[in-house]
């Protein structure tokens, strides 16, 4: 009779590891060996393809880096080109030309003083009683340029505005003012007198006069009405103080407000409104 011996000291597990491992291992079949191949070809392709786009992708940013220095190589070229010419232009004519430009504004500036006998328009004479926030009473020693603001406050008339300033007197609520106020019909009230100042442009208070101009759109544009009595207004005050038409600022032109905010942000409507203060004292004297 036979006895079969079996090992007790290790687990059944290990001892099937064990032998397993014994095993030969077995023969693979040549269909798993054409699925081997298969595979390594696709890695090799998959590989291949990598290596081909990772070339095109450093072509393409020599190209672009190329292209790139060639564009600034192009722009350095034009840029000492044109600064070679402005130079060239500045040392053999520069002097003449500019004193040439300086003497005909200033003669311009000479022709719009001596030729503007702008009369004086309508002017409502309500003058605020005198305090501390809107109409101090100091004097106004000399006036360099006159200054257009907007109320900043749509569809109130040049009465409700000039009331405005008078009730500072009793609120104290800030100090503000304008020598003028200019309804959006085009009526003209004068809160302050030309030898006082205005609180209207903090740093400029004690050498210029300012205008408070009303509107009814939300873009603050001015009315036709407020327009014409804006040009009206503004020719007499230039004659009365020999100032002429570029001596005229608006308030942003200072400090940078938005004031009178159309007229900021329309460079080309300020522009357009110089040109027409020219051309109003030039037919005035015709």
């Amino acid at each position: 009779m036979e006895l079969e011996f079996i090992d007790v000291s290790r687990p059944e597990q290990r001892r099937r590891h064990i032998e397993e491992r014994r095993r030969p291992p077995k023969k693979r079949t040549a269909s798993a060996r054409k699925v081997d191949s298969v595979q390594r070809a696709k890695e090799i392709e998959l590989q291949r393809q990598r290596v081909i786009r990772s070339r095109k992708r450093k072509r393409k940013r020599r190209i672009i880096k190329s292209v790139i220095v060639l564009c600034e190589l192009g722009f350095i070229i034009i840029l000492g080109f044109l600064v070679y010419n402005l130079l060239r232009a500045v040392i053999l004519n520069g002097p003449d030309e500019k004193k040439d430009v300086v003497e005909a504004v200033s003669v311009h500036r000479t022709e719009m003083i001596e030729t503007n006998n702008t009369q004086k328009p309508e002017i409502i004479e309500d003058f605020l009683t005198i305090n501390e926030y809107s109409r101090p009473g100091e004097p106004l020693q000399n006036v360099n340029n006159l200054f257009v603001h907007y109320t900043a406050n749509p569809e109130t008339s040049a009465a409700q505005n000039r009331s405005y300033f008078e009730n500072l007197g009793i609120t104290g609520e800030t100090s503000a003012s304008a020598h003028f106020v200019i309804g959006y019909d085009g009526e003209i009230i004068q809160c302050i007198p030309l030898n006082e100042i205005a609180y209207a442009v903090m740093q400029r208070n004690y050498d210029s006069v300012s205008i408070e101009c009303c509107y009814l759109q939300e873009d603050g544009k001015f009315t036709d009405a407020t327009y014409r009595s804006l040009i009206q207004l503004c020719a007499w005050l230039l004659n009365e103080y020999d100032l002429a038409p570029e001596d005229m600022r608006r308030h942003y032109d200072e400090g940078g407000k938005k004031c009178p905010l159309y007229y900021v942000e329309h460079e080309e409507a300020w522009e357009q409104f110089i040109n027409d203060l020219e051309k109003y004292i030039m037919e005035e004297q015709v």
